[in-house]
């Protein structure tokens, strides 16, 4: 089934909002033998029509999203509505709803809030728990008289697309698509490797095997390899992945590092502080992002200046003065010296040199010391080069870290 993707909103175009429905109703259609062929990405107003009126000949499903709100830009429901050449009618329990969330939010309610409970007729309803924009499903050819696919019409922020999606999306396409080819789809993120080396150590293996499309997505610190086939040739092939690349797998779920170190320290009973100075606090902010995080995380120690370094994790002003604030001895000492203040089984530190100035040929803008501080055990220090922007170098630098501990776990 021929499926497209409309995201509406002139924000999008601007820069302004990052679109991330494409990747997220592209992933969660896959199980189904859906695929993607076509996404377009429109501003407000009567792009909105003729991105439909183009789509409707050759989509089987279409989804739109954004454009549901109150204000006047939000145009999509309207559209569709004459598009289809179909009445709106203001759905009472849709309004109801609405007006009971504003009353126990404390919310003002103005004129305009009420066309969000406008529905073309015939169109099914998707409560929205997480707003006030419900969703809806125009099923094919709801008036005869014009030719269209099943459409759902989706709400713009993410926090109250996706739940909906999950809700009542997904039951609805286990009838709409229950004869297409199910497959399987798979990632497994990795941390310490390069693309290349990835490729090298499984990729040609994998490509022999009928049937598997491989793909590959790297980010700062980490690889994506993205399996996509039938069951049983996926399975093979994720016996040829672990095989291949063993400890370097984080995690096969989805998660994100920090969520799988967040995991493992709550099963172990084990706790961790941090001192940071080149990463400026990024390693606490991902952590605390992460629900639990307070099971495990004390402390964070941002100790940026030299005078701080001493002053709060005790380090003597001699062995910077004498190693240089980069150096191995002085991460050494700050994640000791973090563990100790904190009273935590392990600690992480980093210092390094960001750039674009501070370098030298000894130690060149890039340098970075990550030290891992864990109750009786060696303290271990790795020195990296991640020579790149300051923003790279940071995310490069807190995923370095998060996977010394990471291993250490293991």
């Amino acid at each position: 089934m021929r499926t497209v993707i409309i995201n509406t909103g002139t924000e999008i175009l601007l820069g302004d909002v990052l679109n991330t429905h494409l990747a997220f109703i592209a992933r969660e259609i896959l199980p189904f033998g859906l695929r993607v062929e076509q996404q377009r990405t429109v501003p407000d107003g009567a792009a909105i029509r003729e991105a439909l009126t183009e789509s409707f000949a050759s989509a089987d499903i279409i989804f739109v999203t954004g454009g549901l709100g109150p204000t006047t830009d939000d145009l999509t429901r309207e559209l569709t509505a004459d598009l289809l050449g179909l009445e709106l009618r203001n759905d009472p329990d849709v309004i109801a709803a609405i007006k009971e969330r504003f009353a126990r939010r404390g919310y003002k309610w103005t004129s305009r809030i009420a066309r969000q409970a406008d529905v073309p007729v015939g169109a099914e309803v998707f409560p929205n728990e997480s707003g006030t924009a419900p969703g809806l499903y125009l099923r094919p050819n709801l008036n005869p008289q014009v030719r269209s696919p099943h459409l759902f019409l989706l709400p713009g922020p993410p926090r109250e697309l996706r739940p909906m999606f999950m809700d009542f999306v997904v039951p609805l396409l286990r009838r709409i698509a229950p004869s297409q080819s199910a497959v399987e789809f798979r990632t497994y993120r990795s941390a310490g490797m390069g693309e290349s080396l990835v490729e090298e150590a499984i990729g040609e293996k994998i490509l022999e095997i009928p049937g598997i499309e491989l793909g590959y997505c790297a980010r700062p610190g980490e690889v994506d390899l993205r399996l996509i086939g039938p069951s049983a040739e996926v399975e093979r092939a994720e016996t040829m992945v672990r095989s291949a690349l063993g400890d370097a797998i984080f995690s096969s779920r989805g998660e994100e590092m920090e969520e799988v170190l967040i995991k493992r320290l709550l099963e172990r009973k084990e706790t961790l502080a941090l001192a940071e100075s080149c990463t400026g606090g990024l390693l606490a902010h991902r952590l605390t992002n992460v629900p639990g995080a307070s099971g495990v995380f004390l402390a964070g120690y941002v100790t940026y200046a030299n005078e701080t370094k001493t002053n709060t994790l005790g380090l003597d002003d001699a062995l910077i003065e004498r190693e240089g604030a980069v150096s191995e001895s002085v991460a050494r000492a700050m994640a000791e010296g973090a563990r100790e203040r904190a009273k935590s089984t392990h600690a992480l530190a980093t210092t390094g040199i960001a750039g674009p100035d501070g370098g030298t040929a000894e130690k060149p803008v890039g340098t970075v010391y990550v030290a891992l501080a864990s109750t009786g055990k060696a303290t271990q220090v790795k020195r990296f080069d991640f020579a790149s922007d300051r923003e790279t170098f940071k995310q490069l630098t807190a995923q370095a870290a998060f996977n010394l501990l990471r291993l250490r776990l293991l």
